[in-house]
């Protein structure tokens, strides 16, 4: 009798959870794709927003799909904006990238199974869009193989496609601000997909799109200027010798230099970039030079036999590259994302093997698309990690003072400190109301990894259309 009671009151709990659960779930994807909730990734710490991650078809005659990864804001996503994150490369993942590395709501724990919460994940701020472009790029793929060889302009393009059909399946957020956000190449993807947008807004008598700001973090703009900055912050660094420093200065002619033909400089140059590269050698992180390097033979070793392979460096894992790939490539993980449905040939990888990129487009001035979009009211920020060498702030600050002298912007915030926590942030400066330059003290080319609550506190400032604060609260001693 009294397991027959147990039993029935048993199964009557578990009957209850269950329809409770899907009750929960019908309402909590009302009018968001129910095929894309991601109910649970391995070894997820629990959290109160939903994610939703999977693919949208921007050409289906040729089989071409990009995949993406959406995280809800943290609290009151329906108040907040939406904000696209693109990595760069060109041809590195914004998933693994931004989403598990930099600035979303999870990092790999230090043995590549599981997940541990990233407590300063801009989605504390806005709802966040990751998605793995162009096509080549991660899980995104084509069925066409000469897909494969892009370039800027379809890189643009299928975004903008892409945008089009995922407000089909988010249709809420078609009026939504929208941020464009970024880093390194995409200085190029981000400035380029904010014109074809604008273009689009241009020529339609419907549907507009919301942009609200821009933002790309060590970003390539121009790569005449971007180059010798490379360096000049060896050089000022103490990374290489007043000799070889000087040498650079005096015998490179960094205005001919394209990514098609880097070598159209004297052999007197050329030898001093090698001498250069070589005094840098292999043993130092070029995006950021303050941390450790990992050290792959041993971590891939220690995640094999299920260790924790996290390794600290001034309070940064500087191991996460390969425990994210690591747990990545783990079947339940795409399971759980809904990726990688055409069962792809090769293993995810942070940047492609299969894309053949035009290096070219590398050297196209972004400056007039910066232009372009200020002109449009558009804000428009440039923030610099100030320990990256691959695309210093020496080179950006410069040429965001170009683009200010171009547009007539008089300096509305003088060049100064900001602050977080009552400590100097970094440093910035503002011209017009509408172009922005700030430095990330102590941070790297992936400004989020390094300096994940000086980030955020940029990127809240940014969304919320706030200066960064110049002044602290916090007393000093007499």
């Amino acid at each position: 009798m009294g397991l027959h009671v147990m039993g029935r009151c048993w199964f009557g709990a578990v009957f209850i959870a269950v329809i409770s659960f899907w009750l929960l779930v019908s309402n909590v994807v009302d009018g968001f794709p129910a095929e894309d909730l991601v109910l649970h990734l391995p070894g997820q710490p629990e959290v109160g927003f939903r994610q939703y991650a999977g693919y949208v078809d921007v050409d289906v005659k040729n089989g071409r799909s990009l995949f993406y990864y959406f995280v809800e804001a943290e609290k009151d996503p329906d108040q907040k904006p939406l904000a696209l994150w693109l990595n760069g490369g060109p041809g590195c993942s914004s998933i693994g990238g931004g989403a598990f590395t930099e600035l979303g709501p999870f990092f790999p724990s230090g043995d590549g199974r599981g997940l541990r919460r990233n407590s300063m994940s801009w989605n504390r701020a806005s709802n966040l869009l990751f998605v793995e472009s162009p096509a080549g790029v991660g899980w995104s793929y084509s069925n066409t193989t000469s897909d494969y060889t892009t370039g800027d302009a379809k890189t643009a393009k299928d975004m903008h496609t892409f945008f089009l059909k995922w407000y089909e399946k988010f249709p809420e957020f078609k009026s939504r601000e929208l941020f464009l956000t970024g880093e390194s190449y995409a200085g190029h993807y981000i400035p380029q997909l904010a014109e074809a947008l604008l273009d689009h807004n241009a020529q339609s008598t419907d549907f507009k799109f919301n942009i609200k700001g821009v933002a790309i973090g060590n970003p390539l703009l121009r790569l005449d200027r971007d180059v010798p900055a490379t360096y000049e912050f060896f050089w000022s660094h103490g990374m290489i010798s007043d000799e070889i420093g000087l040498k650079i200065m005096n015998e490179c002619d960094f205005d001919d230099y394209t990514f098609a033909n880097p070598h159209n400089v004297t052999d007197t140059c050329n030898d001093a970039l090698s001498q250069a590269n070589s005094i840098i050698g292999d043993y130092i992180n070029s995006y950021d030079v303050i941390l450790d390097v990992c050290y792959p033979s041993i971590v891939n070793q220690e995640l094999r036999l299920r260790k924790m392979a996290t390794k600290m460096s001034v309070g940064v894992d500087v191991c996460m590259t390969y425990e994210r790939r690591f747990y990545l490539n783990l079947p339940e993980v795409q399971k759980a994302l809904h990726a990688n449905r055409t069962k792809l040939s090769y293993r995810w990888f942070m940047c492609s093997d299969v894309l053949n990129y035009s290096y070219t487009d590398g050297n196209i001035n972004i400056l007039p698309i910066l232009k372009k979009i200020i002109q449009n009211h558009i804000p428009v920020w440039v923030f610099s990690g100030d320990q990256d060498s691959v695309v210093p702030l020496l080179g950006s600050r410069t040429l965001v003072k170009e683009l200010a002298q171009d547009l007539e912007f008089k300096i509305t915030v003088p060049y100064g400190a900001w602050f977080h926590k009552g400590q100097v942030g970094g440093w910035a400066t503002e011209y017009g109301n509408l172009l922005t330059f700030a430095t990330v003290r102590a941070a790297a080319h992936m400004v989020p990894y390094a300096q994940p609550s000086r980030a955020l506190h940029l990127f809240s400032s940014f969304v919320r259309g706030r200066r960064l604060p110049n002044t602290t609260h916090i007393p000093m001693d007499d």
